[in-house]
């Protein structure tokens, strides 16, 4: 492995004489990615910007220095600074203002797409050249790359968090009803009445939290119009009052009025929710990977063995597919072009190489990034979604993920009253569709 990376070096130092970019060019750049390969000159250290929040990316890059990247760090000695997330794009701004931005830092998300502050100006680098020349871009799994595209609009976040989404469930449940995984939305529904008549509450899903029920909407959708169904509302080639948006409304609402969700689901917090599906009370659960932490813990009485994960159903005639699944890489994680010279180049070789399965077996850490070496030990269900991240070519975002601010308020605030029959499908959509065309 040394061998390798000192040709990655090498091929790093050639690459920067042919370019010879002036740091001014990477600043004042208006491709929107920054320069493809860097073209950058090593600072002192290795500084990697997190949040405070994040201890775990802290954990594992420490770890790798200490091992699998020891010869990176001696070369380049990693150091860590931290801010408090909720400061991060008043803090990243300043640092871009001084030209005093680290080699790897947090930024928010409107900030490094191609149209954001950093984006447009070329202080985030769009790493895919640069990660391919270099020999590691086949390090980062095709999915995490497609999610990256999706929420960035460019290969501007290295993906250390990545989650999946979709439906957990009670196999217990399953077994004793008889029930297999449902394949389409119909077959969906079918086993919601099945649970229901058993006594159980069929899908548990946080109502006091907004996002877990506009989830269920957003993925009816992107089965029925396809994967860029929220894309073409962004860039206003359709519309939320469309009869095939609103169609997605309405299969919420009709879950809720069905009973689908339990009864005091509208003020049901998250932690109750997952309590439902740990206690065996409730058969499915539609929710993120993140929730393996709560599954890989005392708190599940059924046992991690008796929880599955499936996807959202297809909806028959649509144009999605039930492979898609929704997914999401946590905060912006982006590189200083200014900074990426032959050492920097080498951390993140070693990074891309070996993050994968060092935060797999040392934590039991989902990620975007392969996992190249046979790690033991890591719960069935754990490495059964990370064998499915490696399998699948392209993602989905979520229902808010494209919309503004104030927008993404107004889906989790009026849902509520769409669930519970107080507005309409054709009411819920038309004052969301009136917040977004207000924001343009």
């Amino acid at each position: 492995m040394n061998t390798r990376r000192k040709s990655r070096v090498l091929l790093a130092t050639g690459m920067l004489a042919a370019i010879a970019v002036p740091l001014a060019a990477c600043a004042g750049g208006d491709d929107g990615g920054g320069s493809a390969d860097g073209g950058g000159t090593d600072g002192e250290a290795f500084t990697v910007m997190s949040a405070n929040e994040n201890a775990a990316l802290r954990d594992q890059l420490d770890a790798l220095a200490a091992d699998a990247c020891s010869a990176e760090n001696e070369a380049l000695p990693l150091e860590h600074r931290t801010i408090a997330q909720a400061d991060t794009v008043q803090q990243v701004t300043l640092l871009a203002s001084q030209d005093a931005l680290p080699s790897h830092f947090i930024a928010g998300t409107a900030q490094v797409r191609p149209d954001g502050d950093l984006g447009a100006g070329g202080l985030v680098m769009d790493y895919e050249e640069a990660f391919k020349e270099a020999g590691i871009w086949d390090n980062i799994l095709p999915a995490a790359a497609s999610t990256v595209q999706n929420v960035y609009g460019q290969m501007v976040s290295m993906p250390y968090q990545y989650n999946l989404e979709g439906i957990w469930y009670n196999r217990e449940i399953f077994d004793e009803l008889g029930l297999e995984e449902p394949q389409t939305y119909d077959e969906l529904l079918e086993v919601i009445d099945a649970t229901a008549a058993a006594g159980y509450v069929p899908l548990a899903q946080a109502g006091a939290d907004g996002w877990p029920l506009t989830r269920l909407m957003g993925l009816y959708l992107f089965r029925t119009i396809g994967p860029d169904a929220m894309e073409m509302i962004r860039d206003g080639e359709a519309s939320l009052t469309d009869p095939e948006y609103v169609a997605g409304a309405q299969a919420l609402q009709d879950l809720a009025l069905s009973g689908a969700f339990g009864d005091g689901f509208i003020s049901r917090p998250g932690d109750a929710a997952t309590a439902l599906l740990m206690s065996g009370d409730a058969a499915m659960k539609y929710d993120g990977t993140w929730l393996l932490s709560n599954i890989n813990s005392d708190e599940n009485l059924v046992g991690a063995e008796n929880i599955g994960f499936m996807p959202f159903p297809a909806v028959e005639g649509g144009a999605g597919d039930i492979d898609q699944y929704p997914a999401n890489a946590g905060a912006a994680m982006a590189i200083n072009p200014k900074t990426y010279g032959p050492d920097t180049e080498a951390w993140f070789s070693c990074i891309a190489e070996n993050y994968g399965a060092q935060a797999l077996g040392e934590a039991g850490i989902l990620s975007g990034f392969q996992v190249n070496e046979e790690v033991t030990g890591v719960p069935e269900t754990t490495a059964d979604i990370q064998e499915r991240m490696a399998s699948i070519d392209e993602t989905v975002l979520w229902f808010e993920a494209l919309l503004d601010s104030e927008s993404n308020s107004l889906a989790s605030t009026n849902v509520s009253l769409l669930t519970n029959g107080d507005m309409s499908a054709e009411e819920y959509m038309s004052q969301l569709q009136a917040s977004v065309d207000s924001s343009r």
